[in-house]
């Protein structure tokens, strides 16, 4: 029974950074898409030129 829980305890552990993992490598964009949906620019963006800004889009 105790070796059930350590194997069950490794596997969701394994899922839950795999989890976390994926919703780290999508980014979320739904906040930054919000931003450069109503034009604001970031101020990193604003002092480079329009084609290094179109590059980061």
């Amino acid at each position: 029974m105790e070796k059930w829980l350590v194997v069950l305890g490794i596997w969701a552990m394994c899922a839950t950074c795999a989890v976390l993992f994926i919703r780290g490598a999508t980014g979320g964009g739904s906040g930054k898409r919000t931003a450069a949906e109503k034009g604001v620019r970031p101020a990193s963006r604003a002092s480079a030129g329009d084609a290094r800004a179109a590059l980061n889009d």
